[in-house]
């Protein structure tokens, strides 16, 4: 009798479910069609051929981040490569203008695009912010990402699709819904093995709040949603038809999630590193005043506190009779109201500290004035863990600064190693040995610090615009074939 009341059940739930299977392959087919046809009744150009639609999806366009370089550079080099492309950029800046966005571009990376770019403005931007998702972040944004990734392809159906900013969830509604050749450039895995491991040993950090790491179940469970997330990050990203990424430590972590190897390529980020070499490298002549110059957007993970408590500690270490004076430059993008708060708050930290009349705040300043900073300092400080490249390293060893940097990601295993068995820069891990390494790096002779110099410049070619564009090439070929 139980046997025939579960036949009984089971039988009609799964005729149920294979009907609602139909349902969802049918419609999901029948939008496919759609968006097929709407693609084919898109406007040709003067010569009555349809230019070649390459679509990149990058939200925060007119951010002035490293990640923000890669793109433009990315679209220059196509325009130079193939005359046939329009470059589309998806994007929620609608604050700004097209003209705006092009010319914040050349302004802050001395980036000139050859060609108009055409530009869809996303409406439902909000989605992917993080302040929407106080509690499952990641899953929060990657769902919104969705959303938004439909709301752009609705507005405008490219023939090829690169998500340039690492919302890997967007590429199989394009490659499937949108009947895209589709690539990526992964600038940071959003999952990443250090992260499970950092959430298994209960650490407290920045994505990893005390309430959690203090809770066993609380630390199990997240756990286990990582791993979900893992799962799921490793799924979408497996449908790409290329992936790039920007430095070895990368490249492990998406190797070992997404499990496409045979169309993975390191494509370091263009660095201007030629823009830099104008700065003369010379002995310092005596001043009454050092400057340690850090550059990166306000955001959390930059860890800019670290810098702020290290330069702290050096201050009230080396006070008594230090000549010349230290100052800290810290400069950087601020995308939102969150990252402004963010600078508030390291304002307060200096009062705290007692350094705020040593600590200076350039935000969203023009590239020559970043230039000059970098051209004046000493050494240029760089805090974040498992940074995953590093753009704003390489451009401090481009322009003759000292780099101290994180020891982890990709300035150990890419940037700050030895150039033909020379020194190239300096690493530390924690408020004390920055503040040694730095005290270190000051007590050394100026020749000796020159020296160090010189080799940090030499090492940073294959970081350059040239080499960027000659391996993204590479990359991306198979997309236009």
């Amino acid at each position: 009798a139980c046997f025939r009341l579960l036949c009984s059940l089971l039988l009609p739930a799964l005729f149920l479910s294979g009907i609602l299977c139909i349902c969802l392959v049918l419609l999901l087919w029948g939008v496919r069609l759609w968006i097929r046809r709407k693609k084919q009744s898109s406007s040709a150009g003067r010569d009555g051929k349809r230019p070649l639609l390459v679509g990149f999806f990058h939200p925060y366009c007119n951010a002035g981040g490293g990640g923000e370089r890669v793109l433009w550079c990315a679209i220059r080099t196509l325009q130079k490569k193939y005359r046939n492309v329009t470059c589309v950029v998806y994007t929620g800046d609608k604050d700004a203008t097209a003209e705006e966005i092009v010319e914040g571009a050349f302004r802050r990376f001395n980036i000139k695009l050859i060609h108009p770019v055409k530009f869809v403005f996303l409406e439902k931007r909000f989605l992917v912010e993080a302040s929407l998702y106080p509690h499952f972040t990641l899953l929060g944004q990657s769902l919104g990402s969705v959303f938004l990734g439909w709301e752009a392809l609705l507005k405008c159906v490219p023939d090829i699709y690169i998500d340039s900013m690492g919302y890997a969830f967007t590429i199989p509604l394009f490659k499937y819904l949108g009947g895209c050749r589709v690539g990526c450039y992964v600038h940071y895995p959003t999952i990443s093995t250090d992260m499970l491991s950092v959430v298994r040993n209960q650490d407290t950090r920045f994505n990893n709040a005390a309430f959690i790491t203090s809770s066993p179940l609380f630390s199990k469970f997240k756990l286990v949603y990582y791993h979900f997330f893992a799962f799921m990050y490793g799924l979408v990203g497996s449908c790409s038809d290329v992936v790039m990424v920007n430095s070895s430590w990368t490249l492990n972590h998406i190797l070992s999630l997404w499990r496409a190897g045979a169309c993975t390529s390191v494509v370091y980020p263009p660095c201007d590193v030629q823009t830099f070499l104008d700065i003369p490298l010379e002995v310092e002549k005596s001043t009454s005043e050092y400057s340690i110059v850090s550059v990166g957007q306000f955001r959390p993970e930059k860890d800019h506190p670290l810098q702020i408590r290290a330069f702290a500690k050096l201050l009230k270490e080396k006070r008594v009779g230090l000549e010349p004076s230290l100052k800290l430059i810290l400069i950087g993008g601020c995308r939102n109201q969150q990252d402004e708060e963010r600078v508030n708050n390291l304002k307060c930290l200096c009062e705290e500290l007692g350094v705020s009349d040593d600590v200076v705040f350039r935000i969203n300043i023009p590239f020559e004035e970043l230039k000059g900073h970098l051209a004046k300092a000493t050494i240029g400080l760089h805090t974040m863990w498992n940074e995953h490249f590093g753009i704003g390293v390489v451009e401090c060893m481009a322009a003759g600064t000292i780099i101290l940097a994180h020891n982890s990601g990709g300035p150990k295993l890419d940037i700050v190693v030895p150039h033909e068995g020379r020194v190239t820069g300096f690493l530390a891990e924690d408020e004390d040995s920055y503040a040694e390494t730095m005290a270190y790096i000051f007590s050394l002779a100026p020749e000796k610090r020159l020296e160090v110099r010189k080799n940090a410049r030499r090492s940073v070619h294959r970081f350059s615009d040239q080499h960027f564009e000659d391996t993204f090439l590479l990359s991306v070929e198979p997309l236009f074939k």
